[in-house]
């Protein structure tokens, strides 16, 4: 399927009750676990968190395409900061949040959720947005005057990604077909 193709047909999922619901119910969750699943291994200096915020994304990807995976990405990160602030909005992390969801919804969409796909999808993700633009961010917001080098929160982004990227993968993979059948079956007598 080609990329303009994918981008129509998962519009078209927003105009389903269904998809409406599941993708609602796939924000909520997106919300509960970036304020609740998630941990900061103190082996690593602090530099690692590990969140089960991005499951809720991918899923949504996987069964809704690349639009309504990017609106759960990017609204999870706003109403996240508007029910618990802490600290100040950084808008940069809510484009992330939307690219995490244009890519998995472009690597994942409409059962696509093999191994393959599930580690290029990852991989895009992980060196896209969650290593150079996070780290960007990163740099941009908490570096008041610009004194450490960018390099340094690059690799602290790179540590970050080699500790999640097998526990990730599995859970993409599982819980993504998982929901392919739940999704099928459901859709069918939807």
């Amino acid at each position: 399927m080609s990329g303009l193709k994918v981008f129509v047909n998962s519009a078209k999922e927003l105009k389903k009750v269904y998809s409406l619901a599941a993708i609602a119910m796939l924000l909520a969750l997106r919300v509960v676990l970036g304020m609740f699943a998630n941990a900061t291994l103190p082996m690593f200096g602090g530099t690692v968190k590990i969140s089960g915020a991005f499951l809720p994304i991918a899923i949504c990807g996987a069964m809704f395409g690349p639009i309504p995976a990017a609106l759960v990405g990017a609204l999870g990160d706003v109403i996240s900061f508007l029910i618990a602030p802490g600290g100040a909005y950084i808008p940069g992390f809510t484009i992330s949040g939307a690219l995490t969801g244009l890519i998995y919804g472009f690597a994942l969409y409409k059962d696509n959720v093999t191994i393959p796909r599930v580690v290029i999808g990852w991989l895009i993700n992980m060196i896209a947005v969650e290593t150079f633009l996070a780290a960007f961010w990163f740099y941009i917001f908490f570096n008041p005057g610009y004194e450490t080098p960018y390099l340094v929160f690059l690799s602290t982004r790179f540590i970050s990604v080699a500790v999640k990227c097998i526990p990730e993968i599995l859970l993409i993979f599982g819980v993504g077909k998982l929901t392919a059948k739940l999704d099928n079956r459901i859709g069918k007598k939807a």
